[in-house]
């Protein structure tokens, strides 16, 4: 109808009708189309008035039919009212029929193309503190993969390991005055931070430097016995990271390093210097120049006065390789904001060097967490924030009068924990910096991650109670309360989260989303019993049930979730 009487192709009006979130006034309109988006001239404060005028226009020119049961104007909008019958029809069996696959299936992206993306996230440097940083670095790179995958993206998952460098030199050095075989074994990332702590009391010692030099020297030199210990320090703390890994719920499919690129950034430095770019300073660096008028007023350094590579030489490196060898439509480099001029300046190279691919290359940056600390003070490892998370997780369920006897008790107040921690990270813009809060956290009620999986065992269980058999049948006459719709129009708008999150790469969008589906199943869960109904009002609101559980479980796994059925 709308695509006759504006002339335009129905495939032009996709992005221009949404769905209307849901809000307090209720009786809302399911759909509205901005008339911004289908005229000619573009948005502008003089035009509000015309907008309207045209809105009116527009919704004089179309009627209702069997689909829409009727048509009103807002401020430069047309709303549309669904039959409430075809409404609860065709969502229920939307999410029925495409399960994990609802929302993503949807024409918003039929005209995405598929995309290969290699993403760069966590990131530890070994020997140092695995901290808070690099928690939030993999839990936001996670996301981004588990989004792009579920869009039918190819994903690379990379974690390039801090695993080269003059502190090497100290480490090696400090492991033959301090270490311990068999600690390496056991602990490895607690036993390489408690040597490297150590030495570092002694690195100004002329002594431990020249030692510290030697060792990293004969490192660079390849020498067999030098090389075997550095391989047991990035072999054993690459088991323990796995693991650490394993209970984050996150994967990856190349281990890297910046060990792996000692070589090539000779070959990098060499190319730059072929192509003019690398100029020599007064102290013997290696600079490349990347201002406008080429006065050095910016310029990056990538190389030592002694000929020796940079963190960024191997960075470029790093990137050239990846381009060669997984030739990706796009690379995402997912680290905190503190490295912003660093990537703009390794992108900037690469652009000069005569990459276009460059242009294809996003830093993903987020903010600081301040504030985490332990009963036992500062956190230093990852795995103590999550052995912390899980123990007062384990306490508030003992006390807790809702508590189920469950099966695994230590396991779900894991995943309920981890939940907690993503989604306090997750509800603001990435590049905020905020203040961590256990309390706020690890609350059961409001907006928090222990309440999503709070409601997803609760329609789990009720799924349970009452059968849990596909329905296929459902009289859905019976779904016509307000509540019953508040629930289904925004089931309607899953489809349009997971885009803007995909535009964006910013989760806050699915996880307000995930909240406001939780607080609206909980008051229908209220208002809607299952239990004591006509049989088949009890099955139209069960098939209701089981699908705001099936998109919150959906979203909640995108976000890197566990969903609980038992708490």
């Amino acid at each position: 109808m709308l695509s006759k009487v504006l002339d335009l192709p129905p495939e032009n009006l996709i992005k221009s009708i949404s769905a209307v979130p849901v809000s307090k006034k209720r009786h809302a309109a399911d759909f509205q189309l901005s008339v911004a988006s289908v005229t000619e001239d573009g948005p502008s404060e003089s035009l509000a008035q015309d907008r309207h005028l045209q809105a009116q226009k527009l919704a004089e020119r179309l009627k209702c039919d069997t689909v829409v049961s009727e048509i009103s104007t807002g401020p430069g909008t047309v709303n549309f009212t669904i039959n409430r019958e075809l409404l609860a029809k065709t969502v229920l069996q939307q999410v029925m029929k495409d399960g994990s696959e609802y929302g993503v299936k949807s024409e918003l992206f039929s005209t995405v193309p598929r995309q290969k993306a290699v993403i760069e996230f966590s990131s530890p440097n070994i020997a140092k503190k695995f901290h808070i940083g690099h928690l939030r670095s993999t839990i936001i790179g996670n996301f981004i993969a588990n989004l792009k995958a579920a869009l039918g993206h190819e994903v690379v998952r990379m974690n390039y390991l801090g695993d080269w460098g003059m502190q090497f030199g100290l480490l090696g050095v400090g492991f033959q005055c301090f270490g311990n075989k068999e600690k390496l074994k056991s602990s490895p990332l607690q036993h390489l931070f408690e040597v490297y702590v150590q030495i570092n009391k002694e690195a100004e010692d002329e002594n431990v430097k020249k030692l510290a030099k030697d060792f990293f020297r004969k490192l660079e030199e390849h020498d067999e016995q030098t090389l075997s210990l550095w391989k047991q320090f990035r072999d054993f703390s690459i088991e323990e990271y796995i693991r650490i890994y394993k209970r984050l719920g996150v994967h990856f499919d190349e281990y890297s390093g910046e060990s792996f690129y000692q070589e090539k950034s000779q070959e990098v430095l060499k190319t730059l210097e072929d192509k003019g770019l690398l100029q020599k300073t007064a102290k013997g660096t290696g600079v490349v120049d990347l201002s406008e008028k080429k006065d050095l007023s910016l310029f990056s350094t990538v190389m030592r006065s002694d000929g020796t590579s940079l963190y960024i030489t191997r960075d470029l490196a790093a990137a050239i390789d990846r381009m060669n060898k997984h030739s990706c439509d796009t690379m995402i480099y997912v680290t905190d904001k503190s490295q912003s001029s660093h990537f703009q300046h390794l992108f900037q190279i690469l652009k000069l060097m005569g990459y276009e691919w460059a242009e294809r290359c996003q830093h993903v940056s987020f903010g600081l967490v301040q504030g985490m600390k332990t009963r036992r003070g500062e956190v230093v490892f990852l795995e103590d924030v999550l052995n912390e998370v899980r123990s007062r997780m384990l306490q508030n369920m003992a006390s807790a009068k809702t508590t189920k006897d469950i099966e695994d008790p230590i396991e779900t107040a894991e995943k309920v924990g981890l939940a907690a921690l993503i989604i306090q990270d997750f509800r603001g813009l990435l590049s905020s910096d905020y203040q961590f809060s256990w309390d706020r956290a690890l609350q059961s009620r409001g907006d928090t991650g222990v309440f999503l999986q709070y409601t997803h065992a609760r329609l789990h269980s009720l799924e349970q109670m009452h059968g849990n058999e596909q329905l296929t049948d459902v009289n859905v006459a019976c779904l016509q309360e307000p509540d019953a719709i508040s629930v289904l129009q925004h089931l309607l708008r899953y489809d349009e989260v997971l885009y803007q999150s995909s535009q964006d790469l910013q989760p806050k969008h699915i996880v307000s989303y995930l909240l406001t589906l939780s607080h609206l199943a909980a008051v229908a869960h209220k208002t809607l019993p299952v239990k004591g109904s006509a049989p088949k009002v009890a099955q139209a609101r069960c098939c209701l049930f089981q699908a705001a559980r099936s998109v919150l479980a959906n979203g909640m796994k995108l976000l890197g979730i566990t969903p609980v059925t038992q708490m």
